[in-house]
């Protein structure tokens, strides 16, 4: 393949959204399964919904997610500058090159008269109104006005914007790697302004200025870009660029977990789960938004989640590296329908990668939080031995701090349906007779201390099957939990035999 160079190009004018991420990961997977380069470039150029910070949290959200450009605003490059806002200079030359060709055209109308053109219409039971072929002959533009009269408003500095010009009755056509032809009519499509009245271009023209001045061969972006291409596919043809336009993927909208609408902020927070990768702060409200890393995913989870959103290897396998992401990637396998956003599928995958890793990664954070929130000094070899008890269990890292308070501090209360189910008159005296046998000894290995309680209890006469859910109850006060004989092994048999009596007092004194 070409020498393949593909861009994720936000706007920094709010958090990334998970869809975006998304975006920017098919982008990446795609230049290094191809041994291209993977740009980041802001367009900025709204600068009514620039929100400050915005890009700074765009840029850490993809170090986060372990897919970081090889070009951007902060890692630099052959094209720069990657900010849309340093560029202006750059769009007004072919802006002018457009109106030069007759591409393009001057249009002064104000506000107002927009406003009325577009009542007038619908009065006239127009179902789409807009500015286009048929309409700018009735509107304030340099194709209607003469060009003294043109002249004199630009000299005047009245303000304007300059629309490209479609023309009349023409199809464009374009190949979707996604979706095959894209066939629309030019009279469908309205005359997009392409630099507004500020002096900033708007995206159509900035987008595909900057896309071929930074060579880039292939557009992975959102579905809701579809509608647009054939207008770029106009300003190839306009700016005789045509011969090196990208090719298109248009990938599928990310959809509510029913299948109902495109997932949204709003059908998030509903559903209680996470939008953004990141806690991001509304600027306005000062409301912050809890993000799937302080939630407790791991970026490899997210990454491996997120891939799986519209495209599918073809085999049965789930689990993925970034790198085996990368080798297995292709367009041919991304999806056209939409594809539902299934909140217990990546807590699944953060599930897996948590068990996958390593339990020294957890040990030295556990033992800092048990000291830090609860004055309990836990040495890293008990540390990575409470991980390896207690990581079938948990979804995220963080809970790994409150499951392992059961292990240092005595139960506070204990569960009504195992205490009416499991505490007769047999399992205190049971139970008395094991604790005696854990304060004598010194063994710590789980086989050994299930064999102990096996052998005690057969010696009194007792069938300990039928104390297991008991021992647990008088340890923990719960009736199921992580291993039994592993969490015994933790706390030493000592610290278990005081547990046990414990409980014995303390159920038998409040019966």
């Amino acid at each position: 393949m070409e020498n393949v160079r593909v861009r994720f190009a936000p706007s920094p004018t709010g958090g990334l959204h998970i869809g975006g991420v998304r975006t920017a990961l098919f982008n990446y997977l795609f230049a290094k399964k191809n041994k291209g380069r993977f740009i980041v470039r802001i367009e900025d150029t709204d600068q009514g919904r620039f929100v400050e910070g915005a890009e700074d949290y765009i840029l850490e959200t993809l170090k986060w997610c372990q897919i970081e450009p090889d070009e951007s605003p902060t890692h630099g490059g052959n094209y720069t500058p990657y900010r849309q806002s340093e560029r202006t200079e750059i769009y007004r030359k072919y802006a002018n090159q457009l109106i030069e060709s007759g591409r393009a055209y001057y249009a002064f109308d104000t506000p107002e008269e927009l406003e009325e053109m577009r009542e007038r219409l619908t009065a006239a039971k127009v179902i789409k109104p807009q500015y286009n072929t048929v309409t700018r002959s009735t509107m304030k533009n340099s194709l209607t006005l003469s060009q003294d009269e043109v002249k004199r408003r630009l000299d005047s500095g009245e303000p304007y914007v300059i629309r490209i010009k479609v023309p009349k009755d023409e199809e464009i056509r374009l190949k979707d790697q996604i979706r095959g032809w894209v066939k629309v009519n030019s009279e469908d499509i309205d005359d997009k302004v392409l630099m507004k009245s500020d002096g900033m271009p708007t995206y159509h023209l900035a987008n595909v200025v900057d896309d071929h001045l930074m060579e880039i061969t292939h557009v992975i972006r959102g579905e809701e870009w579809l509608p647009s291409a054939p207008l770029h596919v106009l300003l190839y043809q306009f700016l005789d660029w045509e011969d090196s336009m990208p090719s298109f993927a248009h990938l599928p909208l990310i959809l509510k977990p029913d299948g109902n609408g495109k997932l949204s902020k709003r059908a998030a927070d509903k559903a209680g789960f996470p939008i953004f990768p990141l806690n991001w702060t509304d600027k306005d409200s000062d409301e912050t938004a809890i993000g799937f890393r302080e939630t407790g995913f791991l970026p490899v989870a997210l990454i491996n989640f997120l891939a799986f959103l519209g495209w599918n290897p073809g085999t049965e396998q789930e689990i993925f590296s970034l790198e085996e992401l990368v080798e297995a990637f292709s367009i041919e396998r991304i999806n056209k329908a939409g594809t539902k956003f299934d909140f217990d599928k990546v807590k699944w995958f953060n599930q897996q990668y948590i068990k996958a890793t390593p339990s020294t990664t957890f040990a030295e954070e556990l033992k800092v939080e048990l000291q830090k929130e609860h004055g309990i000094e836990c040495d890293h070899s008990t540390a990575e031995k409470i991980i390896d008890l207690l990581k079938e269990r948990v979804t995220f890292g963080k809970e790994f701090l409150n499951a392992s308070l059961v292990l240092f501090q005595n139960p506070s209360e204990y569960d009504e349906g195992v205490r009416n189910k499991k505490w007769n008159e047999e399992a205190p005296v049971a139970l008395k007779i094991f604790s005696e046998e854990l304060e004598k000894t010194s063994i710590d290995n789980p086989d050994q201390i299930k064999e102990l309680f096996w052998n005690t209890l057969e010696s009194a006469g007792y069938k300990p099957g039928q104390f297991m859910q008991t021992l647990r109850f008088a340890l923990t006060g719960q009736g199921s939990g992580p291993d039994l004989m592993g969490m015994i092994e933790i706390m030493g048999p000592k610290k278990s035999a005081e547990r046990i009596n414990y409980s014995i007092n303390l159920l038998s004194s409040s019966k």
